[in-house]
């Protein structure tokens, strides 16, 4: 198949990929047509049916896998694919894994260096806590490795949370060697938890779409109270350090317009807030970039709301 990322402004458009999303508009003239997003696993691509009334689109649903029939375009910097045949393809006639955003990293290494970082956790009780969850729980594992971070903007993929969770874990690993005064234990536990309120918070793949507990809690709130199940089941976990961990937990998101219920009043809350905001900011930027195309390499690349900044590559020098 030809994936989104090989695509070029020009080319013509004739294969499956997964419908991630269809919602009918109207032009100004009062025309409808339908917004489309095409996905694969090397990323999405927006399209239109200008002529959704045709005899050549036949009726489709969002997570529907189509055969698609167009060209591509370039509208406002990016790619656009404009849609003249559509129809749903059968199953037998795709390979699913082909439409899951993956992340390059290996899951089974990933996997295997996070239960290594525990190991370094020498409190007990903060040492039981994470196995009970990273060892022990079978659906949470399985889940926690299979979801993305977001649903949009950074680790939207198949193994995003994971790898979102060993970089911030490592990032605070280096605070714990540079900050002496930081308390390694509290620290490593609460970047190896901070987000696992996103299992629930997100749904699998290929929906990757906020649930209701999500749009209603929230990763923070119901990781938190995750955190508080398990250790119950600990015996004599000191409630002071279930306070303080699930405190990092409430503060990792630093401001209250960042949806963070609580600002950090411990050096350890805030070691995570800035790990959690550097890994964030840096793997969206990362992303961008690598998307780029050649001929796109040395341009700036327009007003960028989340960073607040007309953005582009550095040089090769």
């Amino acid at each position: 198949m030809r994936y989104i990322a090989d695509l070029n402004e020009g080319d013509n458009i004739s294969d499956v990929y997964l419908c991630k999303y269809k919602v009918q508009a109207e032009t100004r003239n009062g025309k409808p047509y339908f917004n489309v997003i095409l996905q694969d696993r090397t990323g999405t691509l927006d399209a239109k049916v200008w002529e959704p009334n045709s005899d050549g689109i036949a009726d489709f649903d969002a997570l529907d896998y189509i055969y698609v029939f167009g060209d591509v375009t370039r509208y406002q910097g990016a790619l656009q694919a404009s849609l003249r045949r559509i129809k749903v393809a059968r199953d037998g006639e795709y390979i699913p894994s082909d439409y899951l955003p993956v992340s390059p990293y290996n899951n089974d290494n990933m996997y295997t260096d996070l239960k290594a970082v525990i190991e370094t956790v020498k409190n007990p009780h903060l040492n039981l806590l994470l196995k009970s969850f990273f060892v022990e729980d079978e659906g949470f594992i399985s889940a926690f490795r299979m979801r993305s971070a977001a649903k949009t903007i950074h680790h939207s993929f198949v193994g995003g949370l994971m790898q979102h969770t060993l970089a911030v874990t490592r990032l605070c690993k280096y605070y714990t060697k540079a900050y002496p005064v930081l308390n390694h234990d509290l620290l490593i536990t609460a970047s190896l938890l901070h987000d696992i309120g996103k299992v629930r918070e997100i749904s699998g793949f290929p929906q990757n779409d906020y649930t209701d507990d999500g749009q209603l809690l929230g990763h923070i709130v119901m990781g938190s109270e995750m955190i508080a199940a398990k250790a119950r089941e600990i015996p004599d976990f000191p409630p002071k350090l279930l306070r303080e961990l699930q405190h990092c937990i409430l503060a990792h998101h630093g401001e209250y317009e960042f949806g963070s219920p609580k600002k950090p009043a411990l050096m350890e809350a805030l070691a995570l807030n800035m790990a959690d905001n550097t890994d964030a900011k840096m793997e969206t930027m990362s992303e961008i970039m690598s998307e780029l195309g050649v001929e796109r390499k040395d341009q700036w690349l327009g007003y960028n709301k989340l960073f607040e900044s007309n953005i582009r590559k550095a040089g090769d020098w």
